[in-house]
């Protein structure tokens, strides 16, 4: 591979940080979800996203070759450094806000790590073949919510149509592609990130049309994450993911 590594790094980083930042706002569930059996998928969903960020965030300390371990990367960035898209930082909202954008995420992540599992970098790789299969079951699990909530009771539609609504403008900020994506893309390390539109509306139309939902348009597409721009909410969501780090420094179990 020719590409330099800072660029790996920050491709590694952005993908990172989109599963830190969604594990921990999924978290914020535990011991709230509306049944018990949610109280248990949803963590373990979480767990799912974090251990993809650990191994993303170890090759990245690796491929940068500063001496920052997992750790370093996940807890002691700035906000401005962060490179997650805005999506995954928004706040919960209600349990219907929660499964549309998991469910976002999870039809962009499917596609990427199935056509990642046969990545020009073999560690790329290696975290796809398993991260693949993981994204399979997010993607069902939240479709099911979806489409049991758009074609449940009039309450719950409607607020299904208002997560619908509030969560557009930040699904195209998913597919922007940049010299950093495009880099990496040419080197057969990931896919172009807007190819993978095309598997992400299919299933998002499937899901959509059970759930007797319209697909969104957005007059104002937000973007900027990807480029440490985050909303108000990344602050205090920091703040909270970064406690104990900062708190107590270098502490080990």
């Amino acid at each position: 591979m020719t590409v330099p590594p800072e660029v790996l790094t920050t491709f590694l980083l952005r993908l990172a940080d989109d599963h830190l930042i969604l594990g921990h706002r999924l978290s914020e569930w535990c011991g709230h979800a509306p049944m018990l059996e949610e109280d248990l998928a949803m963590p373990n969903i979480a767990l799912d996203l974090i251990g993809q960020a650990r191994a993303l965030y170890q090759y990245a300390g690796e491929v940068e070759g500063k001496g920052r371990s997992e750790d370093d990367l996940a807890y002691l960035r700035r906000e401005r450094e962060y490179l997650n898209c805005l999506m995954v930082e928004r706040p919960n909202g209600d349990f219907a806000h929660t499964m549309l954008r998991q469910l976002y995420f999870a039809a962009f992540m499917h596609p990427f790590w199935e056509r990642a599992s046969a990545s020009a970098d073999a560690t790329l790789a290696g975290i796809a073949a398993k991260a693949v299969k993981e994204l399979a079951y997010h993607v069902r699990h939240c479709g099911e919510w979806v489409i049991r909530l758009g074609d449940g009771t009039e309450e719950s539609a409607r607020r299904m149509a208002d997560a619908v609504e509030a969560l557009a403008p930040y699904v195209d900020e998913l597919f922007e592609t940049d010299p950093v994506s495009e880099a990496i893309a040419e080197e057969g390390i990931a896919p172009r990130l807007d190819d993978l539109r095309p598997a992400f509306t299919a299933t998002i139309e499937r899901v959509f049309a059970e759930a007797f939902l319209d697909m969104p348009e957005a007059a104002w597409p937000q973007s900027g994450g990807r480029q440490g721009r985050h909303g108000e909410a990344m602050g205090f969501l920091l703040a909270e993911l970064q406690h104990m780090q900062r708190t107590y420094p270098g502490a080990t179990w």
